[in-house]
């Protein structure tokens, strides 16, 4: 047996843990202060950067030093520092930028999981108060939803291969993206069905980016922006409804209201893809489920939603009226399931 003053492994490893804050906050502010698109073009010293950047020379070093050790920048024998493959996604402009993202999650919801226990012992959502950007608050802060939606389609792009690869597109003639957001779904829908037609339905904060999206992919003239509560209805007409990461965000009540709008919305030929996340049955240590588990715990706090377990996705599905036609995984924790009226053949 380890004497008590030994640091074992187990000793290291929950220290670690415990720790591991730090390199959450390290990325966040190199991501606010633009340090990424600073050296993207040449390496630059800790005074050189300060300069630019309006921050403490010597504090920022230290930054510098501490982003070094977790391979976000590299220390050039030099004395300079230069960007790393992994520190290039924090530039504005890279193609598969995570900077969004790395705001939201270092800076918006940063506070809430300081009250996990708020949650975990009234099983409520951590109450909304400024910095939160909940959904109710993101209409009226402009600063917040343009972060939040960034952040949701830096994230959406990483699967809308596997999500396009996974799906029988013939026949598709139009598509909803319920709930869309930034477009990134609808974007890939369309390019993988040439001669269909889309709406992008959300709140009219979330499809301002979505517009931008759709015409910089230039689909523009093929699709239509709709805004309004998938709380209350859903545009008719399509064959396929698409609705990704938005029953997650919702407790099984409120989910059940989205999917019955859906339901009064679909015809006896149309379908429902939902992407989310699946609880496994039983959890190990591996990244994947420390990564379902993670966000399972995050939309407990930040909006009393969840993840699930397949079975309680087709309950939900379900009780809204829908069969479930099958589901395919996307990379390891994601699937795409396909639902129909539960009155439909085949």
């Amino acid at each position: 047996m380890a004497s008590s003053g030994e640091r074992t492994p187990e000793v290291a490893r929950l220290l670690d843990i415990v720790s591991g804050s730090w390199k959450t906050q390290a990325v966040y502010v190199a991501a606010r202060l633009g340090i990424a698109d600073r050296l993207h073009d040449s390496p630059r010293s800790a005074a050189e950067l300060a300069s630019e950047i309006g921050a403490h020379g010597p504090s920022l070093e230290r930054l510098l030093r501490a982003l070094a050790a977790i391979a976000i920048v590299r220390l050039r024998t030099d004395g300079t520092f230069e960007l790393t493959p992994s520190g290039s996604l924090l530039r504005e402009e890279a193609p598969d930028s995570l900077r969004a993202w790395v705001i939201h999650w270092g800076g918006t919801c940063w506070p809430l999981w300081g009250q996990l226990l708020h949650s975990v012992t009234t099983g409520d959502a951590v109450p909304a108060s400024p910095g939160t950007a909940a959904f109710d608050r993101l209409a009226s802060d402009p600063e917040a939803a343009r972060i939040f939606h960034q952040a949701m389609s830096q994230i959406t792009r990483l699967l809308v291969g596997e999500f396009v690869a996974a799906v029988e597109w013939a026949g598709t003639r139009k598509i909803v993206d319920v709930g869309g957001g930034s477009g990134e779904l609808l974007v890939a829908a369309l390019g993988a069905c040439p001669g269909a037609v889309g709406i992008l339905f959300d709140e009219p904060h979330a499809i301002e980016l979505g517009r931008r999206n759709v015409r910089a992919a230039g689909l523009e003239h093929r699709c239509q922006f709709v805004a309004g509560d998938f709380f209350e209805h859903v545009p008719e007409g399509a064959d396929t409804y698409l609705l990704k990461s938005v029953l997650h965000d919702w407790n099984d009540e409120r989910a059940a209201a989205i999917l019955a709008s859906c339901g009064r919305a679909v015809g006896p030929a149309s379908r429902l893809l939902v992407v989310e996340r699946i609880v496994p049955e039983r959890f190990g240590e591996s990244r994947d489920e420390q990564g379902v588990a993670c966000m399972d715990l995050h939309m407990l706090v930040r909006h009393g939603g969840r993840e699930r377990k397949e079975a309680e996705l087709r309950a939900l599905l379900s009780g809204a009226g829908f069969r479930t036609a099958g589901v395919k995984p996307l990379g390891s924790t994601l699937a795409v399931i396909e639902a129909v009226p539960a009155g439909a053949q085949g």
